[in-house]
């Protein structure tokens, strides 16, 4: 008997249809004698639609209030899936991220968890029932409703399993496991049997949306065992989620290629090459809660340096306002742009460490395409280059078939 954390996202409860459907999954895993714990993400759909009518009172609303409305998404979500598994005869009980006491921060949109009480929960286990927990959100120390940002219910999934020390967390999604890259863009993309936490952080970081980068951390940092399944397919292992050392096949050198449509990049020219001038500009971006992703810095012989960053395509705008109001006539930059038009492409994988010439193979790849490369970061097992987004289903399909990936 195993005691699993089993997640399903939004188009996995998209109707009572399909919310039956993982009610009969989870208690045939129930009649195995597995105890097991079930978040649930809000409808496919839902959580745009509350946001939507939050703007219709207030074009950007409160952080707080938002909370307060999106939340509601997954509520509707648990009682139903409770109701499902009741139907058939499974003792079930839900429970919102404040009745758990999920504790987050009071980052309002993008909280992060805290700690988990368990208590309730296991005494529910050990008398016999399922127990639906919401996903993606929380409450902060002073009561206040929090949520996780997108993808949360991820998070949720794999600080749960964290919490009750789980056997094993199961993300069920839409497709049936982690492949080479989306399907959607190269059909030949291959689904992996395994991948290592190592490689799918790196992947999930640079864009794949089959798990949230944050879950992926809690995984790595707790020993979560993960396994990413389909809701829509009762048979099939999905993809094992584990570590390097556990891993005993050979490593192929690319495991996989991400891109990312999202980001925006923000240039500031012909500002003074001094210390401290880094700061001076992601200072106050950093104050204003907006992530940064890749960052390149160039010296000119005229004593003035160029500085280039990503954001998030959405906090371009937001960006570009705090730079101009706060800093440019601060540090004496030349000129603040922005360019929404980009798309990153990052190829991942641990074999990169042992083999040479990954990174010319890219570029040359890239090259004989006239694709040109705006910006290049790197890891010890990650490649991501920045291009005009126009170019980048053609980057992931020479890419994928320059390294072999439609290989088993």
């Amino acid at each position: 008997m195993a005691l699993i954390v089993q997640k399903y996202g939004g188009t996995s409860v998209a109707n009572p249809e399909r919310i039956r459907n993982l009610a009969r999954r989870v208690a045939r895993y129930k009649a195995m004698g597995h105890k097991i714990v079930v978040v649930v993400s809000a409808m496919s759909g839902e959580t745009n639609r509350l946001i939507a009518l939050a703007k219709e009172i207030m074009p950007d609303p409160d952080p707080r209030e938002l909370d307060v409305i999106v939340s509601t998404g997954e509520q509707v979500t648990i009682g139903m899936t409770a109701l499902a598994l009741m139907e058939l005869g499974v003792r079930a009980k839900s429970y919102t991220g404040s009745q758990v006491k999920i504790l987050t921060d009071d980052a309002y949109t993008k909280a992060r968890i805290l700690s988990i009480d368990e208590h309730n929960i296991k005494q529910d286990l050990d008398d016999g029932y399922v127990v639906v927990v919401a996903g993606f959100q929380g409450v902060d120390a002073n009561g206040n409703i929090t949520t996780l940002g997108r993808g949360g219910s991820d998070t949720t999934g794999v600080a749960m399993a964290a919490a009750l020390e789980a056997d094993e967390c199961q993300i069920y999604t839409d497709v049936d496991g982690v492949y080479t890259t989306d399907p959607r863009v190269v059909p030949e993309a291959r689904r992996l049997s395994k991948i290592t936490f190592e490689e799918m952080l790196e992947l999930a970081s640079q864009g794949s949306k089959v798990l949230q980068i944050r879950s992926v951390e809690f995984a790595g940092k707790y020993k979560v065992k993960l396994r990413v399944l389909s809701s829509f397919e009762d048979e099939g292992d999905g993809t094992l989620i584990t570590f390097e050392e556990e891993n005993n096949m050979e490593q192929p050198v690319i495991s996989g290629i991400a891109f990312n449509r999202d980001e925006a990049k923000i240039t500031v020219l012909g500002v003074p090459d001094r210390p401290g001038i880094a700061y001076q500009i992601l200072g106050p971006i950093a104050d204003a809660n907006v992530d940064v992703d890749m960052i390149i810095q160039n010296t000119g012989a005229d004593g003035t340096t160029d500085f280039t960053f990503t954001v998030h395509k959405n906090e371009m705008n937001k960006a570009l306002n705090i730079l101009r109001d706060k800093v440019q006539g601060h540090i004496g930059a030349r000129e603040i742009s922005g360019d929404d038009k980009i798309a990153k492409v990052s190829i991942v994988g641990v074999g990169m460490r042992s083999h040479v010439g990954i990174a010319s193979q890219m570029f040359r790849t890239l090259a004989e395409e006239g694709i040109n490369i705006q910006m290049i970061s790197t890891s010890e097992i990650k490649i991501a280059v920045v291009i005009d987004e126009k170019y980048l289903e053609l980057a992931v399909r020479i890419l994928h078939k320059a390294f072999e990936l439609e290989e088993a």
